[in-house]
């Protein structure tokens, strides 16, 4: 499908940088790679200049070199964008989303739990999926990790009762 949407011209316009990193999919659903560095800018423009004010979901992936993120948001509409950014590694960081979208936080704390990024500006809370009794450091959805580095450090001992 071509890149001719209204949405893609409205981003094309406003960072001409990007048009060439967009792909339609279909009429209401786009794809899109962008740098961290402009990650935040651009998501601030999503929400208040093409009004993508719903999100839907975050997928973490590792690609044993760089952790990549895909948010995939919506408008009322029912235009999804999907926009992918990357950090290495080696500075496994990214800011939270929650200040525009309260409903990532959930899937914040489960990049976090799963894969050990860490998300500045996070609110406290408690560990999701994991239990809070899983072995600091080990992260079970990066591609290094393996089940036997469990073994090698077990389960902590709950010391409190969950009723308490």
């Amino acid at each position: 499908m071509e890149n001719n949407h209204p949405i893609v011209e409205r981003i094309a316009a406003k960072y001409p940088e990007l048009a060439g990193n967009i792909k339609v999919q279909s009429q209401n659903r786009l794809w899109m790679k962008i740098p961290y560095s402009d990650f935040r800018k651009f998501l601030e423009f999503a929400v208040t200049g093409l009004k993508i004010n719903v999100f839907c979901m975050l997928t973490g992936l590792d690609d044993k070199e760089n952790f990549s993120f895909i948010y995939h948001m919506a408008d009322l509409n029912g235009l999804i964008l999907n926009i992918e950014t990357s950090v290495p590694k080696t500075n496994a960081s990214i800011v939270t989303i929650t200040d525009m979208y309260p409903a990532a936080e959930l899937q914040e704390r489960e990049i976090t739990d799963l894969f050990g990024v860490a998300i500045e500006g996070l609110p406290e809370g408690h560990r999701y999926p994991l239990p809070d009794n899983w072995p600091e450091g080990e992260y079970p959805l990066r591609k290094d990790w393996t089940q036997d580095r469990l073994n090698k450090n077990p389960l902590k001992e709950k010391t409190e009762d969950c009723n308490a």
